[in-house]
């Protein structure tokens, strides 16, 4: 179930409070047709279900480049993937493999340069800016690889998160 409301409807002094708390999302283009794309983030009853609050700002920053991510890669033909640029840096640009956090406050990105070299970014959610890229698929026989929908799944796993390569706190 996606969490829209519409501006008609009529509603009761809590469900505008309840709205107050859930998250959305908003953009403006000059093509209606970018807008209508771009403004399609769908937020997951797992990501909702939670209040802000609850959420630390690393898991809060993880969920919301899920979305981004995701409603990428919606846009793009079956000749291409996401990648991702990293602004202000010289970094360079990586293909998404994986996306991770560690609480309070750490964003981790796994991934492959276009040489094939395996790269991690650890940045502090403060530092986060990333551009994504749509890139050639590696080969163009085989099908896209789509992580973004990987990840919205697993924002819908009600499952509590548990992590056993966290380190053990002393």
């Amino acid at each position: 179930m996606t969490n829209t409301r519409t501006t008609d409807e009529i509603r009761t002094t809590a469900e505008a409070h309840e709205d107050a708390a859930i998250p959305r999302a908003h953009s403006v283009h000059a093509d209606p047709e970018e807008e209508a794309r771009n403004c399609a983030l769908e937020i997951p009853d797992g990501v909702a279900d939670q209040p802000l609050s609850a959420k630390s700002p690393a898991r809060w920053a993880y969920e919301r480049l899920i979305l981004y991510i995701r409603n990428f890669e919606k846009q793009l033909d079956n000749e291409h993937e996401v990648a991702m640029g990293f602004t202000g840096a010289e970094a360079g640009v990586i293909r998404i493999e994986g996306i991770g956090y560690y609480d309070p406050d750490i964003v981790t990105f796994y991934g492959t340069d276009p040489v094939g070299g395996r790269n991690q970014l650890i940045q502090h959610v403060s530092q986060l800016n990333v551009l994504l890229r749509a890139v050639p698929k590696r080969a163009p026989e085989d099908a896209p690889r789509r992580i973004g929908f990987r990840l919205a799944a697993d924002l819908e796993d009600d499952t509590p998160d548990t992590d056993d390569t966290a380190p053990e706190q002393d």
